[in-house]
Order: C-alpha cells, then sequence, then structure tokens
C-alpha cells in the first residue's frame, strides 16, 4: 500500500481478516497488531479500526496478554447485525432519522462506546449518515433478514 492509506482502507483489511477467520476454524489467535502493519503496510490506527470493527461484528475479541482471537459463536447477534435488523424491519425511511445513541443503548443493553462502533460500522457501509445536530440519517436500507 501506498504511504497514505487511501480512506476505507481498514473495511479492506476487515474484510480479508473476516475471510481468514473463515477458512480457518482452528485459529488460536491472529496475527499481532504489528504484525498486521507489516503485512498491509498501514498504520496501527488503521490495523486497530479493522479489528475493533471485527469486534463490533462479534467475530473476534481481545484476550489481555494474548493478543485478538476469534470469539466463541454466542446466542445472540452482534450487536452491528442487531442493528442492521432493526433498520431494515423498524419502519425507517430513507431520509428519515434513526434512534439515538441513548436509545439505542437501553434498547440493546450495550455500552454507549459499542453502540457507536456498530453506529460507524453502518455509516461506513453507506445505511446512514451523521448530520451534527440531527443525528444519524438514513442514506439506504438494507435487505430484510433471509434475503439473499
Amino acid at each position: 500500500m501506498t504511504s497514505v492509506s487511501p480512506r476505507g482502507t481498514y473495511l479492506r483489511i476487515a474484510e480479508d481478516l473476516r475471510a481468514r477467520l473463515g477458512g480457518d476454524v482452528g485459529q488460536q489467535c491472529l496475527p499481532s497488531e504489528a504484525a498486521l502493519m507489516r503485512e498491509y503496510g498501514v498504520s496501527r490506527s488503521t490495523v486497530r479500526r479493522a479489528l475493533h470493527l471485527l469486534a463490533a461484528e462479534g467475530l473476534i475479541e481481545s484476550s489481555p496478554g494474548i493478543g485478538w482471537r476469534p470469539r466463541a459463536a454466542t446466542a445472540t447477534p452482534p450487536l452491528v447485525e442487531q442493528m442492521r435488523e432493526e433498520l431494515a424491519a423498524g419502519g425507517f425511511e430513507v431520509g428519515g432519522t434513526f434512534h439515538s445513541e441513548a436509545a439505542l443503548c437501553g434498547r440493546f443493553g450495550f455500552s454507549r462506546t459499542a453502540v457507536r462502533k456498530a453506529l460507524g460500522q453502518l455509516e461506513g457501509e453507506g445505511l446512514l449518515e451523521p448530520v451534527h445536530g440531527k443525528g444519524r440519517i438514513v442514506k439506504a436500507l438494507p435487505p430484510a433478514s433471509g434475503t439473499p
């Protein structure tokens, strides 16, 4: 990659790591942040953004002293998936406002930090757009669950 990473590089790194996780079920840990920085030729903040995106999806978790590792399957879908389903089935219209951070914290029982990360991912996917003083506006609606 070039000396200045293009916008969205973390999304491509996250996609690549997501594919690695799907292909190697027995994988114990992901490479270190330093190794990922060398592999992709990007800064630590870009690598961390990709890793936090995967963590928000519920695919990986950070273990102190161990690093990032695949997360065990749980019955509850990751927060970002719950929010995507809410957006698809919640009666929202393109151009309308989405729930506030406080309302999402109460609805899903997650911290504001986790909610902000999930909202950031939905913004990165082009589904939401932050508007100063108004919250987040719906830019596009995801397909309903079960739709190809």
